[in-house]
């Protein structure tokens, strides 16, 4: 379609050239020749001054020579209308004449083009460059207020259920859904109704828009996608006019499906003390919630709602009637994240002594985002070494430049430093496989990774949902065994650790305000709201408890860190030979292995 609008503006353009052209040349032709009497071309005719002679019936022109005042001789065009003279040729040929001739008389059209034409390009130029123009602004403005919603051409990319993965019970219930869609009067002989909203959420990258793509390619129905943010505008109502029109636009392709991406744009709680209760975004939200309650479930149209943050919604919006199911899309498990790897990994030429099973455990906690990203990375990587396939090793360092940032081999750090970083990593693996309940080390690392000088990569060999007292304690050790083993091997504390007390200190307050694991506080949790502070109803948040027990949680926060690093410290200098060891290994080579590192340990304690 652009292409045929474009060569029809092309072709009218070149037409009104066309004519332009005529015109201007028969304007100029008009203005190159001098108007005689037809008596004065008789006279020239008979002083055998005329040359050329062009006979029309309404017209004659030709050439005339002349002399000026300096004598020198030129040639003048004219142009005289005839008279009833049968003797013109007779007289044309004793003057002498070398060139005459008749002209075909032109048609009326043609004359009418000529004489008018100019003013017909004119009127056109006008009302193309000028009336047209504030035509398509006016449209424009009119359109100010339309939805900006796109409908998904579902036989171009068709996303169905296959697709997904990882989320089979988020599958389950959305393939009611599909059904409904396919068979509603199954569900109507039982006075059954469809749900008139589903909202999907959880974090990031679980695959909420491709989930919803899937219910539409699966029910075969349009799809219609926008974002929350595309309803907000500086001019208020405009917000709500689109999603007027998104609604409109829906219920004449019914059944169908509108998605709307990241909700909480503009389904945020009202009533929130900025701005009173008129600014554009809260009008756009009334609108939303009047098209919920507006359309019967007969109609066919479902809203599908994404975010990841259901605990800023309106409360409105989640009430039943509008948005009926609210689902969670979590983070898959390692079946999910196999099964993932699976379907990220078909256009991905694989080794066969790739894993994905061992990829899938060394992936705790990544979503399907994370997972597609590792199989791109990995494929580039294959790509640079100029491999064939893709192996394992590739997949690993796509984990790894994920996890702890690219590689920076290029930076120089002196001998010192270098000494500094390896015992500061030994100490983090030593106490990590010294202590029980601590995830495996997979790999040990002073190759400099984003912002950090080393790493220590630990795996865990499954999923955990519930963590002990000990295993947070002992995590505590681990972080804590870098600045031990600094003080121990160095005799001097670096700025190395600060990442490691921050984290420390997070998880220590979280032992005391959250997991009630502190003896002195006991069974309570003190932890703060995770709610926003709005203006004019909530500025000043108090903390929830007394000073004194604000100070009895300082008190224990760092008892438990103390307890953790004199343990840390203890491990290390009970194992001195082995965390030399490491650390010697650490500056020869700068990547240590789990092997490896069994194998220094074993060594260590039989010597």
């Amino acid at each position: 379609m652009p292409l045929k609008k474009n060569l029809r503006q092309l072709m009218f353009w070149f037409l009104a050239f066309v004519l332009f052209v005529a015109v201007y040349q028969n304007i100029k032709g008009v203005e190159r020749e001098r108007q005689i009497p037809y008596s004065e071309f008789k006279a020239k005719l008979r002083d055998k001054s005329i040359t050329k002679v062009t006979v029309r019936q309404d017209l004659i022109r030709g050439e005339i020579k002349e002399t000026d005042a300096a004598g020198a001789s030129k040639t003048v065009n004219f142009r005289t209308i005839p008279l009833s003279d049968p003797k013109l040729i007779e007289d044309m040929e004793t003057a002498g004449v070398q060139n005459f001739a008749a002209e075909a008389d032109r048609g009326w059209i043609a004359t009418l083009l000529l004489n008018v034409g100019w003013i017909v390009l004119f009127i056109f130029l006008w009302w193309f460059l000028f009336m047209r123009q504030a035509q398509m602004g006016g449209k424009q403005a009119m359109s100010f207020g339309k939805s900006k919603a796109k409908q998904q051409d579902l036989r171009k990319n068709k996303v169905t259920f296959k697709d997904v993965a990882g989320c089979d019970e988020t599958k389950e219930e959305l393939k009611d859904i599909v059904d409904y869609l396919k068979n509603p009067k199954k569900y109507q002989t039982l006075g059954g109704e469809l749900p008139k909203g589903v909202l999907l959420y959880g974090p990031p990258g679980t695959g909420k828009t491709l989930l919803a793509r899937a219910v539409a390619g699966e029910a075969g129905v349009p799809f219609f996608t926008s974002s929350g943010s595309e309803f907000v505008e500086m001019f208020v109502g405009v917000g709500a006019s689109r999603v007027r029109d998104l609604f409109e636009r829906a219920k004449k392709s019914a059944p169908a499906i509108v998605f709307l991406d990241e909700l909480d744009a503009v389904g945020r709680s009202r009533f929130a003390g900025i701005g009173g209760g008129h600014d554009e975004r809260e009008q756009t939200l009334n609108q939303l919630l009047v098209e919920l309650d507006g359309f019967e479930s007969k109609e066919g149209i479902i809203l599908i709602g994404a975010t990841n943050r259901p605990d800023v919604l309106d409360n409105a919006l989640l009430r039943p009637g509008r948005f009926d199911r609210r689902i969670n899309v979590p983070v898959p498990d390692i079946k999910g994240r196999l099964e993932i790897l699976g379907v990220h990994s078909r256009k991905v030429k694989l080794s066969p002594e790739a894993d994905l099973n061992v990829i899938a455990r060394h992936t705790p906690g990544f979503v399907g985002a994370d997972l597609a990203n590792i199989v791109n990375e990995a494929a580039i990587i294959a790509a640079k070494k100029e491999q064939k396939s893709v192996d394992q090793k590739d997949i690993e360092e796509a984990i790894e430049k994920m996890i702890a940032g690219p590689q920076r081999r290029t930076r120089i750090i002196s001998d010192q430093e270098k000494r500094i970083v390896a015992y500061h990593e030994a100490g983090h693996t030593l106490v990590a496989k010294t202590l029980p309940g601590c995830d495996p080390v997979h790999k040990v690392s002073i190759i400099p990774r984003g912002p950090a000088l080393g790493y220590t990569l630990q795996l865990p060999l499954e999923d955990k949902y519930l963590t002990s007292k000990t295993e947070i304690l002992n995590r505590l050790c681990v972080l804590l065994g870098g600045r031990a083993a600094e003080e121990i091997a160095i005799g001097e504390i670096t700025t190395g650790a600060h990442d490691d007390l921050s984290k420390v200190t997070n998880y220590a307050q979280k032992m005391v305000l959250e997991f009630g694991m502190s003896d002195k506080i006991g069974q309570l949790s003190l932890k703060k709201e995770d709610s926003e502070v709005f203006l004019g109803r909530d500025i000043v948040r108090q903390a929830g408890y007394s000073n004194e027990t604000a100070r009895i949680v300082d008190e224990e926060v760092k008892r438990i860190v103390s307890d953790c690093y004199m343990k840390a410290k203890a491990a290390l200098t009970g194992n001195r030979k082995a965390l030399d060891a490491i650390a010697g290994k650490l500056i020869e080579n700068e990547v240590v292995d789990a092997a490896e590192i069994d194998a220094l340990i074993a060594a260590a304690k039989a010597a």
